[in-house]
């Protein structure tokens, strides 16, 4: 199938994290179903997920209100020739979480977003440079980000050299920017946090120095919603941006992603203005039915059963249980669990302690054969105690030939070649 996937598919996969390049040789080549946090693939393995569809099913798979809720509005009709209602309860519901937005443009993925949020920034202060968080993995699959990472073919080198990069927690960096382009940068885009949390108020120093310079501060929320907080990141560390994208755990899965943000801003894309037109989004699936319905249902069900604080619980159980696992056998500085409890991630690294790609392959293979697929150590509303304690103990076996590795080479037990960073020039 993985042949066949390959001679059809470019790269076999139509999400470069989920390509065969991502993970080991002895991994699952595809999956059929999943319920809950466990997952099935085409030879009837099981295994408890910790990708969650790259974070994109926050309350697990096959969530039955959320299905419920899509098919109610699916038999209805799920893309109609004007708007449909739901729009507007979509809207409310999720403008009602999120303080300092005005309006929200929905879309089907986050590239469509954070595109739409450039594009109304340089409308809305006629300038062209984009100033972009270096430290942050990805922004969007268009040529404004992918022309600055090291897979820049096909990008023309004046579209390149439009976006800047900055560091995070270094907002020399980000000044420096400013004075080397005065009143050219449109924009300064970035996530609120990763694994590592903002310093001396970081964030609020970011707001500032955008509004001194009159650049638009946009917020890519597309992880830390519905992680951080119900009202985002920007809720838990007390910034307002001046415009933010959502989506992933927005919808539970399903396709839906949004643009929210500053009346001012974003009506330059509506029709009750009588200044120039912005196309902002216009997207023949943006609003689906089923889709939007999926996204109030998951809303709804964030709001009344403290989904955060479950997967803040679960995350800090798991973290407490690999971390006596790595003290057990000595793999400080070898391997380490990084990030908030409900967003978690791991580093791992060689005998030198330098970041490892061949042991994050043996990692990886080695969780695999005990039955856990965790590309990232992300948990669900699903992730009960049981699969918790069952991951703990897997992941501690897994760490023990992760030891011998340090010993004897990693060579000795990885089986095929290592994974490799997603941008890279060539293959």
């Amino acid at each position: 199938m993985q042949k066949q996937a390959h001679s059809l598919i470019p790269g076999g996969a139509h999400t470069y994290a989920k390509g065969d390049d991502q993970y080991p040789v002895l991994a699952p080549g595809f999956l059929t179903r999943g319920q809950g946090c466990h997952v099935w693939d085409v030879d009837d393995n099981e295994f408890i997920e910790y990708g969650m569809g790259l974070r994109a099913v926050t309350l697990g798979h096959g969530y039955q209100p959320v299905i419920e809720a899509a098919y109610r509005q699916m038999v209805l009709g799920s893309n109609f020739t004007r708007p449909a209602t739901i729009e507007l309860d979509c809207a409310e519901e999720f403008l009602n979480l999120v303080e300092g937005s005005d309006m929200i443009k929905f879309a089907k993925d986050g590239s469509d977003a954070t595109t739409a949020a450039v594009r109304l920034s340089r409308a809305y202060t006629g300038r062209d440079l984009i100033a972009r968080c270096a430290d942050h993995p990805f922004f969007s699959v268009d040529d404004w980000f992918v022309g600055n990472t090291p897979m820049s073919a096909g990008i023309p080198t004046v579209v390149q050299a439009l976006t800047l990069q900055f560091r995070y927690n270094d907002i020399d960096s980000l000044r420096l920017l400013f004075e080397q382009n005065p009143g050219r940068i449109a924009c300064v885009i970035m996530e609120a946090a990763t694994a590592i949390e903002p310093e001396s108020n970081f964030l609020r120093s970011v707001q500032t120095l955008c509004r001194k310079e009159g650049a638009i501060f946009v917020l890519d929320e597309m992880i830390t919603g519905f992680r951080w907080h119900i009202g985002g990141a920007q809720k838990v560390y007390g910034i307002q941006p001046d415009l933010s994208t959502f989506g992933k755990g927005m919808g539970n899965g399903f396709a839906v992603s949004a643009l929210a943000g500053r009346k001012e801003i974003m009506e330059l894309g509506g029709l009750h203005h009588d200044k120039e037109r912005v196309f902002l989004l216009s997207t023949t699936h943006g609003a689906e039915n089923h889709s939007l319905a999926a996204a109030i249902k998951t809303m709804q069900i964030y709001r009344d059963n403290g989904v955060i604080d479950y997967l803040c619980t679960q995350g800090e159980k798991l973290r407490t249980g690999i971390n006596r696992a790595i003290e057990s056998l000595g793999l400080n500085g070898y391997f380490e669990v990084l990030g908030r409890p409900s967003n978690l991630i791991y580093a791992t690294y060689d005998q030198s302690r330098r970041p490892s790609q061949a042991f994050r392959s043996l990692f990886l293979q080695e969780t695999i054969r005990r039955g856990l697929l965790m590309p990232s150590l992300v948990v669900s509303f699903s992730h009960a105690d049981t699969d918790i304690d069952r991951t703990i103990d897997g992941v501690g076996e897994a760490l023990r030939v992760y030891r011998k590795a340090l010993e004897d080479g990693v060579e000795k037990y990885l089986v095929g070649r290592p994974v490799k960073p997603v941008f890279r020039k060539f293959n």
